[in-house]
Protein backbone atom coordinates (compact mmCIF):
# COMPACT_ATOMS: atom_id res chain seq x y z
CA UNK A 1 0.00 0.00 0.00
CA UNK A 2 1.40 3.40 -1.04
CA UNK A 3 1.78 6.39 1.31
CA UNK A 4 -1.21 8.06 -0.34
CA UNK A 5 -3.37 4.93 0.01
CA UNK A 6 -2.37 4.62 3.69
CA UNK A 7 -3.33 8.24 4.27
CA UNK A 8 -6.70 7.77 2.56
CA UNK A 9 -7.40 4.63 4.56
CA UNK A 10 -6.52 6.39 7.81
CA UNK A 11 -8.86 9.24 6.91
CA UNK A 12 -11.70 6.83 6.09
CA UNK A 13 -11.17 5.05 9.40
CA UNK A 14 -11.35 8.35 11.27
CA UNK A 15 -14.53 9.34 9.41
CA UNK A 16 -16.17 6.01 10.19
CA UNK A 17 -15.26 6.29 13.87
CA UNK A 18 -16.89 9.73 13.94
CA UNK A 19 -19.98 8.50 12.09
CA UNK A 20 -19.16 10.51 8.95
CA UNK A 21 -19.30 9.52 5.32
CA UNK A 22 -16.20 9.73 3.14
CA UNK A 23 -16.11 12.85 0.92
CA UNK A 24 -18.19 12.41 -2.22
CA UNK A 25 -15.36 13.48 -4.53
CA UNK A 26 -12.88 11.00 -3.12
CA UNK A 27 -12.08 8.35 -5.77
CA UNK A 28 -12.31 4.75 -4.54
CA UNK A 29 -9.08 2.79 -4.39
CA UNK A 30 -8.71 -0.49 -6.30
CA UNK A 31 -9.44 -2.49 -3.17
CA UNK A 32 -12.63 -0.68 -2.24
CA UNK A 33 -15.95 -2.52 -2.34
CA UNK A 34 -18.11 -1.38 -5.28
CA UNK A 35 -21.34 0.49 -4.86
CA UNK A 36 -23.93 2.12 -7.04
CA UNK A 37 -25.78 -0.96 -8.27
CA UNK A 38 -28.87 0.01 -10.17
CA UNK A 39 -32.19 0.00 -8.39
CA UNK A 40 -33.54 -3.49 -7.81
CA UNK A 41 -30.26 -5.12 -8.88
CA UNK A 42 -27.92 -6.82 -6.44
CA UNK A 43 -24.48 -5.31 -6.08
CA UNK A 44 -21.80 -7.01 -8.15
CA UNK A 45 -18.74 -8.74 -6.73
CA UNK A 46 -15.95 -6.71 -5.23
CA UNK A 47 -14.00 -5.03 -8.01
CA UNK A 48 -10.48 -3.62 -8.08
CA UNK A 49 -11.67 -1.02 -10.58
CA UNK A 50 -14.36 0.62 -8.44
CA UNK A 51 -18.07 0.90 -9.26
CA UNK A 52 -19.01 2.61 -12.47
CA UNK A 53 -22.64 3.43 -13.29
CA UNK A 54 -24.39 4.27 -10.06
CA UNK A 55 -28.03 5.29 -10.48
CA UNK A 56 -27.38 8.61 -8.72
CA UNK A 57 -24.57 9.67 -11.04
CA UNK A 58 -24.95 12.87 -13.03
CA UNK A 59 -24.47 13.16 -16.77
CA UNK A 60 -20.76 13.63 -17.51
CA UNK A 61 -20.84 14.65 -21.18
CA UNK A 62 -23.41 15.92 -23.66
CA UNK A 63 -23.52 14.24 -27.06
CA UNK A 64 -23.88 16.88 -29.78
CA UNK A 65 -26.95 15.77 -31.75
CA UNK A 66 -26.32 18.41 -34.41
CA UNK A 67 -22.84 16.97 -34.96
CA UNK A 68 -24.31 13.47 -35.22
CA UNK A 69 -26.69 14.72 -37.91
CA UNK A 70 -23.82 16.44 -39.76
CA UNK A 71 -21.92 13.14 -39.95
CA UNK A 72 -24.92 11.16 -41.12
CA UNK A 73 -25.27 9.27 -37.84
CA UNK A 74 -28.71 8.50 -36.48
CA UNK A 75 -30.04 11.03 -33.97
CA UNK A 76 -32.05 9.73 -31.00
CA UNK A 77 -35.63 10.98 -30.87
CA UNK A 78 -35.80 12.25 -34.45
CA UNK A 79 -38.13 10.99 -37.19
CA UNK A 80 -37.75 7.39 -38.28
CA UNK A 81 -35.16 6.87 -41.03
CA UNK A 82 -33.89 4.07 -43.24
CA UNK A 83 -30.58 4.22 -41.43
CA UNK A 84 -32.30 3.65 -38.10
CA UNK A 85 -34.32 0.75 -39.50
CA UNK A 86 -31.29 -1.00 -40.94
CA UNK A 87 -29.42 -0.88 -37.66
CA UNK A 88 -32.54 -2.20 -35.97
CA UNK A 89 -32.28 -5.21 -38.28
CA UNK A 90 -28.55 -5.47 -37.75
CA UNK A 91 -28.62 -5.50 -33.96
CA UNK A 92 -31.03 -8.44 -33.66
CA UNK A 93 -28.47 -11.25 -34.14
CA UNK A 94 -26.07 -9.33 -31.92
CA UNK A 95 -28.65 -9.17 -29.14
CA UNK A 96 -29.64 -12.81 -29.58
CA UNK A 97 -26.00 -13.87 -29.26
CA UNK A 98 -25.57 -11.60 -26.25
CA UNK A 99 -28.69 -12.47 -24.26
CA UNK A 100 -30.11 -15.60 -25.87
CA UNK A 101 -33.64 -16.07 -27.22
CA UNK A 102 -36.40 -18.64 -26.97
CA UNK A 103 -34.60 -20.88 -24.55
CA UNK A 104 -31.33 -20.75 -26.50
CA UNK A 105 -28.46 -19.78 -24.23
CA UNK A 106 -26.33 -16.73 -25.04
CA UNK A 107 -22.86 -17.32 -26.41
CA UNK A 108 -19.93 -17.13 -24.04
CA UNK A 109 -18.99 -13.48 -23.41
CA UNK A 110 -21.62 -12.57 -25.99
CA UNK A 111 -22.13 -9.15 -24.43
CA UNK A 112 -18.58 -8.16 -25.43
CA UNK A 113 -18.90 -7.03 -29.07
CA UNK A 114 -15.97 -5.78 -31.13
CA UNK A 115 -16.14 -3.89 -34.43
CA UNK A 116 -13.14 -3.82 -36.73
CA UNK A 117 -12.27 -3.79 -40.44
CA UNK A 118 -9.53 -5.10 -42.68
CA UNK A 119 -8.23 -1.68 -43.73
CA UNK A 120 -8.54 1.96 -42.61
CA UNK A 121 -11.38 4.09 -43.95
CA UNK A 122 -14.04 1.38 -44.23
CA UNK A 123 -16.42 3.07 -41.76
CA UNK A 124 -16.05 0.98 -38.62
CA UNK A 125 -16.49 3.92 -36.21
CA UNK A 126 -19.60 5.05 -38.10
CA UNK A 127 -21.00 1.54 -37.74
CA UNK A 128 -19.89 1.22 -34.11
CA UNK A 129 -21.71 4.37 -33.07
CA UNK A 130 -24.87 3.66 -35.06
CA UNK A 131 -25.02 0.17 -33.60
CA UNK A 132 -24.48 1.52 -30.08
CA UNK A 133 -27.14 4.22 -30.54
CA UNK A 134 -29.57 1.60 -31.79
CA UNK A 135 -28.80 -0.77 -28.92
CA UNK A 136 -29.35 2.08 -26.45
CA UNK A 137 -32.98 2.28 -27.62
CA UNK A 138 -33.62 -1.21 -26.29
CA UNK A 139 -35.84 -1.53 -23.23
CA UNK A 140 -34.04 -2.78 -20.11
CA UNK A 141 -30.64 -2.80 -21.82
CA UNK A 142 -27.64 -0.54 -21.30
CA UNK A 143 -24.70 0.08 -23.63
CA UNK A 144 -21.08 0.93 -22.95
CA UNK A 145 -19.00 2.07 -25.94
CA UNK A 146 -15.26 1.52 -25.51
CA UNK A 147 -12.86 3.39 -27.78
CA UNK A 148 -10.05 0.87 -28.21
CA UNK A 149 -8.60 2.34 -31.40
CA UNK A 150 -5.37 3.42 -29.74
CA UNK A 151 -3.74 4.81 -32.89
CA UNK A 152 -6.72 6.91 -34.02
CA UNK A 153 -9.32 7.25 -31.26
CA UNK A 154 -12.42 8.83 -32.82
CA UNK A 155 -15.37 7.99 -30.59
CA UNK A 156 -15.45 11.17 -28.42
CA UNK A 157 -14.78 13.37 -31.47
CA UNK A 158 -17.56 11.68 -33.43
CA UNK A 159 -19.98 12.21 -30.54
CA UNK A 160 -19.02 15.87 -30.18
CA UNK A 161 -17.08 16.02 -26.91
CA UNK A 162 -13.49 15.84 -25.68
CA UNK A 163 -11.90 13.33 -23.30
CA UNK A 164 -8.29 13.02 -22.22
CA UNK A 165 -8.26 9.92 -20.00
CA UNK A 166 -9.69 6.46 -20.53
CA UNK A 167 -8.89 2.81 -21.16
CA UNK A 168 -5.11 3.15 -21.45
CA UNK A 169 -4.97 5.10 -18.20
CA UNK A 170 -6.91 2.36 -16.40
CA UNK A 171 -4.34 -0.19 -17.56
CA UNK A 172 -1.25 1.84 -16.68
CA UNK A 173 -2.13 3.98 -13.66
CA UNK A 174 -3.22 2.24 -10.46
CA UNK A 175 -4.60 5.52 -9.11
CA UNK A 176 -7.21 5.70 -11.90
CA UNK A 177 -10.52 3.94 -11.23
CA UNK A 178 -13.29 3.18 -13.72
CA UNK A 179 -15.61 5.94 -12.39
CA UNK A 180 -12.83 8.45 -13.10
CA UNK A 181 -12.87 7.78 -16.84
CA UNK A 182 -16.27 6.27 -17.69
CA UNK A 183 -18.54 9.00 -19.08
CA UNK A 184 -22.30 8.91 -18.75
CA UNK A 185 -24.15 10.68 -21.58
CA UNK A 186 -27.55 12.36 -21.66
CA UNK A 187 -28.87 9.27 -23.47
CA UNK A 188 -30.01 7.30 -20.39
CA UNK A 189 -28.76 3.88 -21.50
CA UNK A 190 -25.47 4.95 -23.12
CA UNK A 191 -22.04 5.45 -21.52
CA UNK A 192 -18.60 5.87 -23.10
CA UNK A 193 -15.13 4.73 -22.07
CA UNK A 194 -12.65 6.81 -24.11
CA UNK A 195 -9.31 5.47 -25.27
CA UNK A 196 -7.19 7.71 -23.07
CA UNK A 197 -3.61 8.79 -23.51
CA UNK A 198 -1.59 6.90 -26.16
CA UNK A 199 0.84 4.22 -25.08
CA UNK A 200 3.77 2.70 -26.96
CA UNK A 201 2.93 -0.74 -25.54
CA UNK A 202 -0.76 -0.71 -26.41
CA UNK A 203 -0.77 -4.23 -27.89
CA UNK A 204 0.90 -5.67 -24.81
CA UNK A 205 -1.49 -3.77 -22.54
CA UNK A 206 -4.55 -5.11 -24.39
CA UNK A 207 -3.13 -8.62 -24.06
CA UNK A 208 -2.30 -8.20 -20.37
CA UNK A 209 -3.92 -9.81 -17.34
CA UNK A 210 -5.11 -6.37 -16.27
CA UNK A 211 -7.11 -6.05 -19.50
CA UNK A 212 -8.60 -9.52 -19.06
CA UNK A 213 -9.63 -8.63 -15.51
CA UNK A 214 -11.14 -5.33 -16.65
CA UNK A 215 -13.13 -7.06 -19.40
CA UNK A 216 -14.41 -9.62 -16.93
CA UNK A 217 -15.40 -6.85 -14.55
CA UNK A 218 -17.31 -4.69 -17.05
CA UNK A 219 -18.94 -7.80 -18.54
CA UNK A 220 -20.11 -9.35 -15.28
CA UNK A 221 -21.03 -6.28 -13.25
CA UNK A 222 -24.37 -5.62 -14.96
CA UNK A 223 -26.22 -8.46 -16.65
CA UNK A 224 -28.22 -6.05 -18.85
CA UNK A 225 -25.17 -4.33 -20.29
CA UNK A 226 -23.70 -4.90 -23.76
CA UNK A 227 -20.19 -3.53 -24.35
CA UNK A 228 -19.28 -2.36 -27.87
CA UNK A 229 -15.60 -1.86 -28.79
CA UNK A 230 -14.34 0.30 -31.64
CA UNK A 231 -10.92 -1.14 -32.58
CA UNK A 232 -8.22 -0.49 -35.22
CA UNK A 233 -8.18 -2.19 -38.65
CA UNK A 234 -6.87 -5.74 -38.52
CA UNK A 235 -4.29 -5.37 -41.28
CA UNK A 236 -2.96 -2.04 -40.02
CA UNK A 237 -2.43 -2.83 -36.35
CA UNK A 238 -1.73 -5.74 -34.02
CA UNK A 239 -4.20 -4.65 -31.31
CA UNK A 240 -7.52 -5.94 -32.74
CA UNK A 241 -6.42 -9.54 -33.26
CA UNK A 242 -5.22 -9.62 -29.65
CA UNK A 243 -8.45 -8.11 -28.37
CA UNK A 244 -10.64 -10.40 -30.53
CA UNK A 245 -9.54 -13.43 -28.51
CA UNK A 246 -11.26 -11.95 -25.48
CA UNK A 247 -14.52 -11.02 -27.24
CA UNK A 248 -17.76 -12.95 -27.54
CA UNK A 249 -18.69 -11.47 -30.93
CA UNK A 250 -16.81 -9.67 -33.71
CA UNK A 251 -18.38 -7.57 -36.47
CA UNK A 252 -16.10 -7.21 -39.48
CA UNK A 253 -16.86 -4.03 -41.46
CA UNK A 254 -16.10 -4.33 -45.19
CA UNK A 255 -16.29 -1.45 -47.65
CA UNK A 256 -18.39 -2.53 -50.61
CA UNK A 257 -16.80 -2.58 -54.06
CA UNK A 258 -13.51 -1.38 -52.60
CA UNK A 259 -11.86 -3.80 -50.18
CA UNK A 260 -10.00 -6.55 -51.99
CA UNK A 261 -11.10 -10.13 -51.36
CA UNK A 262 -7.57 -11.06 -50.28
CA UNK A 263 -7.68 -8.35 -47.60
CA UNK A 264 -10.99 -9.65 -46.25
CA UNK A 265 -9.71 -13.23 -46.27
CA UNK A 266 -6.57 -12.26 -44.40
CA UNK A 267 -8.60 -10.23 -41.88
CA UNK A 268 -10.92 -13.17 -41.17
CA UNK A 269 -7.90 -15.42 -40.64
CA UNK A 270 -6.78 -13.07 -37.89
CA UNK A 271 -10.16 -13.59 -36.19
CA UNK A 272 -9.73 -17.34 -35.77
CA UNK A 273 -9.68 -16.90 -32.00
CA UNK A 274 -13.32 -15.73 -31.98
CA UNK A 275 -16.11 -18.26 -32.55
CA UNK A 276 -18.79 -15.72 -33.53
CA UNK A 277 -18.03 -13.49 -36.51
CA UNK A 278 -20.60 -11.32 -38.30
CA UNK A 279 -20.01 -9.34 -41.47
CA UNK A 280 -21.17 -5.80 -42.13
CA UNK A 281 -21.04 -4.57 -45.73
CA UNK A 282 -20.59 -0.81 -45.65
CA UNK A 283 -21.08 1.89 -48.32
CA UNK A 284 -23.21 -0.32 -50.53
CA UNK A 285 -25.83 1.34 -52.73
CA UNK A 286 -26.67 -1.10 -55.51
CA UNK A 287 -27.98 -4.22 -53.78
CA UNK A 288 -31.39 -5.07 -55.33
CA UNK A 289 -34.48 -5.09 -53.16
CA UNK A 290 -33.15 -3.23 -50.14
CA UNK A 291 -34.21 0.34 -50.82
CA UNK A 292 -36.29 0.75 -47.68
CA UNK A 293 -36.87 4.42 -46.94
CA UNK A 294 -34.95 5.61 -49.98
CA UNK A 295 -31.59 5.54 -48.24
CA UNK A 296 -28.37 4.45 -49.87
CA UNK A 297 -24.66 4.39 -49.23
CA UNK A 298 -24.35 1.74 -46.57
CA UNK A 299 -25.23 -1.90 -46.40
CA UNK A 300 -25.39 -4.76 -43.97
CA UNK A 301 -24.93 -8.39 -44.77
CA UNK A 302 -26.09 -10.99 -42.32
CA UNK A 303 -23.07 -13.11 -43.22
CA UNK A 304 -21.98 -15.70 -40.76
CA UNK A 305 -22.67 -15.89 -37.10
CA UNK A 306 -22.54 -18.95 -34.94
CA UNK A 307 -21.95 -20.09 -31.41
CA UNK A 308 -20.31 -23.28 -32.60
CA UNK A 309 -16.49 -23.38 -32.50
CA UNK A 310 -16.54 -25.98 -35.29
CA UNK A 311 -18.08 -23.60 -37.82
CA UNK A 312 -15.77 -21.77 -40.19
CA UNK A 313 -15.88 -17.95 -39.84
CA UNK A 314 -14.48 -17.64 -43.37
CA UNK A 315 -17.90 -18.55 -44.74
CA UNK A 316 -19.09 -14.98 -45.10
CA UNK A 317 -22.52 -14.64 -46.64
CA UNK A 318 -24.27 -12.25 -49.01
CA UNK A 319 -25.66 -8.75 -48.60
CA UNK A 320 -29.21 -8.23 -47.40
CA UNK A 321 -29.82 -4.66 -46.27
CA UNK A 322 -28.78 -1.07 -46.62
CA UNK A 323 -28.20 1.97 -44.40
CA UNK A 324 -27.64 5.61 -45.12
Amino acid sequence: MSIIEKALEKRRSQDRSQGQEAPADEAPDRGAAPGGAEAGEPAGPESPWGSDEGSDRDVDVEIDFGWLRHQGLQVPGEHRTGLEEEFRIMKRPVLENAFGRGGVSPVEKGRLVMLTSALPGEGKTFCTLNLALSLAMEVERTVLVVDADVARPNVPWSLGFEADRGLMDLLTDASVALPDVLLRTQIPNLSVLPCGRPQGRSTELLASRAMSELLEDIHSRYSDRIVVFDTPPLLASSEPSVLARQMGQVLLVVEAESTARVAVTRAVELLDGCDVVLGLLNKSSNIPGIGYGGYGGYGYYGSHYTASPSSDPRDLGAAAAQTG
